[in-house]
């Protein structure tokens, strides 16, 4: 094995220490490893489907200005690896003119595969471009890597955002159309219903934003490269989520109103029978007013006021909704009429209760009346002069048109106290008298009979 010693270095350079020949041979067998995988590298770039699908775009805003640069990259790449491989080429074959190489071949191998021995074009992207630039291998294949990185970086974030948002796009798309032809059927239409519009601007807004997509992916790229580490990052799909959101609220509107295409029918049938029942218990209201104001002598009746002809104006409105099929427009009147026809049914049913409250008191007034002459009666005081003549005189206050409540009340009052004070009081509950439990002729403490 030849001895090392300083080779000359043809780049100027400081001499570098002669390589030994295992070291040389572990040298090429280095640099023939990495020439085959970036060969490997920059053929599967080329082949790459998102490359292919980038050269071939309309491409707008940052996509253009980073694919511009990257297809640059691509370009120095072979040229880089044209002078990498060749470089290679020159040191295997001097290294094949001898099995044992001698001072002068390992000397010219050092400075080939150590020293800045590799002429390229300057790099037209660099701050300060030049003309040609010199590299050691070694510091080729790191200008090749780092070209390598970002021109892979451009080309797998544009493939992955195409291959994500596109495809949801127009399943979202197709899915719009399906909306839009439901919601076309039950007459919700632009400029006729909040929905209607909010089709348009979704639709508008899917068309515009695949557009976008196509023509500048990177845009709607977040956070780091695809080729860092995994789930760095990620299309960005804020936009196509705020769209199916608004779709889905949307649909969920439409099927509100399928649902009351379904049950108009049965809910208008409802609200008739809630407003019929209304204006009944109104008519029976005005009818009992006029019997209290004939039989009972009182200034404090309530009035009783109509039907609402609103109310059955908005029915009828209802119906005809229903009929020309306007069921976006039916569908918020129902609400309304079904919340508006229950307050009115309660409006009459109070109404009654309030009017007819007189009646109550003298019906009640008449069962005490009964129920205390029924008392008497059990009690064989039927004919007690004073109870006669103030039941008499309350039954006569009772059963007069118009009745005056306050003197029948009265009048009620005084016959139950002259009951109270007629009746015998109860006997007190406890054991008999002594006298009763000895019995006749019994005698007393002390003494016989």
């Amino acid at each position: 094995m030849a001895a090392s010693g300083p080779a000359p270095s043809s780049s100027g350079m400081p001499q570098l220490p002669v390589m030994d020949r295992e070291e040389v041979d572990r040298a090429l067998a280095r640099l023939g490893a990495e020439h085959e995988a970036i060969e490997t590298s920059l053929l599967a770039l080329q082949d790459h489907a998102g490359r292919r699908l980038l050269e071939g775009a309309d491409l707008a805003g940052t996509t253009r200005v980073r694919w511009a640069a990257a297809e640059q990259t691509i370009s120095q790449l072979w040229t880089y690896y044209d002078a990498y491989a060749a470089a290679c080429a020159k040191a295997r074959e001097v290294r094949a003119r001898r099995r044992w190489p001698g001072q002068a071949e390992l000397a010219e191998l050092t400075d080939l595969l150590r020293g800045e021995h590799v002429t390229v074009p300057g790099d037209a992207l660099a701050p300060s471009p030049r003309l040609s630039e010199r590299f050691t291998l070694q510091a080729l294949v790191e200008r090749m890597n780092s070209g390598y990185a970002r021109a892979l970086d451009v080309v797998v974030t544009a493939d992955a955002v195409w291959s994500a948002l596109p495809a949801r796009i127009d399943m979202l798309a197709a899915e719009l159309q399906r909306t839009r032809s439901l919601a076309h059927s039950v007459g919700v239409r632009p400029g006729e219903h909040p929905s209607g519009d909010d089709l348009e601007e979704i639709t508008a807004e899917l068309t515009a934003l695949r557009a976008e997509v196509i023509r500048d992916p990177l845009a709607f790229w977040s956070g780091a490269s695809p080729s860092s580490a995994p789930g760095g990052g990620r299309p960005d799909t804020e936009r196509y989520d705020r769209a199916a959101r608004a779709l889905e609220d949307v649909r969920r509107e439409i099927e509100a109103v399928l649902t009351v295409r379904q049950d108009a029918e049965r809910r208008l049938m409802l609200l008739r029978d809630l407003l019929s029942r209304a204006d009944r218990t109104l008519t029976e209201a005005r009818q009992a007013r006029g019997e209290v104001l004939a039989k009972i002598a009182a200034s404090d009746v309530p009035a009783v006021s109509g039907p609402s002809t609103a109310l059955h104006e908005q029915l009828a409105l209802a119906a005809e909704y229903r009929r020309r099929s306007q069921w976006h427009r039916l569908s918020p009147l129902l609400e309304s009429l079904e919340q508006r026809a229950d307050d009115e049914l309660l409006r009459a049913r109070e109404s009654l209760t309030a009017v007819t409250a007189p009646l109550a008191v003298r019906a009640e007034l008449r069962g005490r009346l009964d129920a205390y002459r029924a008392k008497v009666v059990r009690h064989g005081l039927a004919e007690e002069p004073l109870l006669v003549e103030r039941y008499d005189a309350a039954r006569r206050l009772l059963w007069s048109a118009p009745c005056d409540l306050r003197a029948a009340e009265q009048a009620v009052l005084r016959y139950q106290r002259a009951v109270a004070e007629t009746l015998p009081p109860h006997p007190p509950a406890g054991p008999a008298p002594e006298s009763e439990v000895g019995g006749p002729g019994r005698a007393g403490p002390g003494g016989r009979g």
